[in-house]
């Protein structure tokens, strides 16, 4: 275990950490280390910042430790979100890493039910990782502030509901001293203008007819309705073929005249069965009729010239369709027909056109998810690259992008070199033709000319071939030093295996020093047991020679002599455990002296690389201020 503790302890303390007290399952005292930066330092004074906005003041006492801090501030939130979390009521300062794991479960467990957006597990939340940590505290917070004030709204609600049903406020009792008084207002108001019986009519089982009845019941109580068409069948057979008369110039009054006329005949036939209610009881007089109808009489006139006219006008009509009705229905027919077949085929053409534009709307829609997913993976991506930019790899991938840089430039050189040659190999082509055009014949200067340009023309492609064996090797570098960067292994990863081994080293540790814990007591337990054995053996050694001993004095003698021999055997045994227990006790408290002067030396350590930090920090800022200067 000492080995181990000091293979663990070199490492992080390279690394920066810090040390936190807990207790074992023994109730000792041991030390666990977790991982200490800026951004956690950072992620821990936010998460404390929001508990006390939210309005717990528990994290403002500073001997509690940064875990009862944010458990505690979590376990608030959710029971102020009215959901239960098995935890124990009372509060325990130093809890063993077993409770806290258990502790933290119970949290983590209730997280769903709550259906919180960010997941968080036990041993993040035991280790400290406020980076994992303040999503779900910041969701917490907001979730529980909102819980408290609809809280506060329904408790306002019910307080209002009892005020009201215990007091009263001037204005309520303003309102229920003119609340009879008004009552009574209504009422005469609503007998005043409530419906009186005018007219009683004696035949009403004749009336067959609902909406006959409704009339009729209407003209009773004195109002006066338009009546609907009786037949309504009728009616509309009869508007068609006055519409296929009018189809020559006729206009839709007349056919509103005739409306009237027959609704004004219906009312005089309706009035004639009634009587006059109380003292004006007995039969209508044309008079009374006639005020009840008098109010359209003028328009009944005016019209009733309009339809003399235009009577012969229809007569005749309805002779010509009875002669030829029978073609001018064909007539109808077809032209019904064609206007039937214009519309179907615009339908066609509007169909097909919606299911063209259809498709072309889900292929824009299936090209748009594409170029959604694809933005989302160059998201991704970037946002790899730029965790793996972060930290110790910031070197190597400066180095990484200036390699890239090069090679995109070499292949751009190398298209633009390729391009080049073309072209100069089809214009020397062009000339070569031209010249094989002008003659056979070619002289010296031109044969040197064609010699220069192959030897140019190699010297290109060997430069060429260079070029490309150039970008290979820088492609081969490439890819080793990406090869390389993968092996390492990330500061996040570093951190968890980190935090993995430290609470590994904890259990080995508790689970040892439980194991010799078992060994000793077994051993003590064996010892006690081998005691208790030779203790029963001399005992029934006694009793066995007792009764030979006592038939004579000499064998009396005997016996006491060996029984006198026995005690002050078992007495220097005891003398021996004695003492060796008295050793034991001293080396017991020369180990004790020994760890308070360790922890003594342990919390100096401590303040001095608290005090170290400090006047870095000093000559850091006194050193920005000289450079600023």
């Amino acid at each position: 275990a000492a080995a181990t503790e000091s293979v663990f302890s070199g490492r992080l303390r390279r690394l920066g950490s810090e040390k936190y007290g807990s207790v074992d399952v023994d109730g000792n005292k041991v030390e666990v280390e977790t991982r200490e930066d800026e951004e956690q330092n950072v992620k821990l004074q936010q998460t404390i910042d929001l508990l006390l906005a939210a309005g717990y003041f528990r994290a403002r006492i500073k001997g509690l430790s940064p875990f009862d801090k944010v458990v505690g501030g979590m376990t608030w939130c959710i029971t102020t979100c009215n959901f239960d979390v098995d935890v124990d009521l009372l509060f325990q300062e130093n809890s063993t890493i077993g409770q806290k794991i258990s502790l933290t479960e119970s949290i983590v467990a209730v997280l769903p039910r709550m259906k919180c957006p960010h997941r968080i597990e036990p041993h993040q939340i035991q280790g400290l990782d406020f980076i994992h940590i303040f999503p779900v505290v910041q969701w917490l917070v907001k979730r529980a502030i909102e819980t408290r004030e609809e809280m506060g709204d329904y408790i306002r609600s019910f307080s209002i509901s009892q005020f009201s049903k215990h007091h009263q406020m001037p204005q309520d009792e303003v309102f229920e001293t003119l609340k009879s008084k008004a009552f009574d207002a209504v009422s005469s108001v609503k007998d005043v203008y409530k419906p009186q019986r005018r007219y009683r009519r004696h035949d009403a089982d004749k009336l067959k007819d609902e909406e006959t009845r409704v009339q009729s019941t209407l003209l009773e109580y004195g109002r006066q309705y338009g009546v609907s068409r009786v037949d309504k069948e009728d009616k509309e057979n009869e508007k068609a073929a006055k519409r296929k008369a009018f189809a020559a110039g006729l206009v839709k009054d007349s056919l509103d005249e005739v409306d009237v006329k027959a609704e004004e005949e219906r009312i005089k036939a309706l009035m004639s069965g009634m009587s006059a209610m109380g003292s004006q009881e007995g039969k209508v007089t044309a008079s009374t009729v006639g005020s009840v109808v008098g109010m359209k009489s003028h328009e009944i006139q005016k019209m009733a010239t309009e339809y003399a006219q235009k009577q012969a006008e229809i007569e005749q009509m309805e002779k010509q369709e009875r002669q030829g009705g029978e073609q001018q229905h064909k007539r109808i027919t077809a032209a019904l027909t064609k206007q039937i077949e214009l519309q179907r085929n615009k339908l066609q053409e509007v169909r097909s056109k919606h299911d063209e534009l259809h498709k072309t709307y889900l292929q824009t829609q299936q090209k748009l998810q594409e170029v959604q997913e694809q933005s989302n993976r160059i998201d991704s991506e970037m946002e790899k690259l730029s965790e793996i930019e972060q930290g110790e790899n910031q070197t190597i991938i400066q180095s990484l992008r200036s390699l890239v840089a090069m090679n995109e430039s070499l292949k751009k050189q190398e298209q633009e070199f390729k391009a080049h040659c073309k072209e100069e190999m089809a214009r020397l082509k062009e000339n070569i033709e031209k010249l094989k055009e002008e003659g056979d014949v070619v002289d010296t200067e031109d044969k040197e000319r064609v010699n220069l340009i192959d030897k140019q023309y190699t010297a290109d492609k060997e430069k060429l071939h260079k070029i490309r064996l150039l970008l290979a090797k820088k492609n081969r570098e490439i890819a080793g030093l990406q090869r390389k960067i993968d092996e390492v292994p990330s500061r996040a990863e570093l951190s968890q295996y980190q935090r993995r081994f430290v609470e590994l080293y904890n259990q080995i540790a508790s689970k040892h020093r439980e194991t010799k814990q078992f060994y000793t007591l077994y051993n003590t337990l064996e010892d006690t047991k081998t005691y208790l054995n030779k203790e029963v053996q001399l005992l029934n050694s006694i009793h066995d020679n007792f009764q030979q001993a006592m038939l004579s004095a000499a064998n009396r003698e005997t016996f006491l002599k060996q029984f006198e021999q026995i005690v002050e055997g078992v007495k220097q045994n005891k003398a021996k455990a004695e003492k060796k227990r008295q050793e034991e006790k001293m080396k017991r408290d020369q180990f004790g002296d020994q760890h308070l002067d360790l922890i003594e030396k342990q919390r100096l350590y401590f303040k001095t690389v608290k005090d170290f930090k400090e006047e870095c920090r000093k000559n850091e800022i006194l050193l920005s201020k000289l450079r600023n200067e």
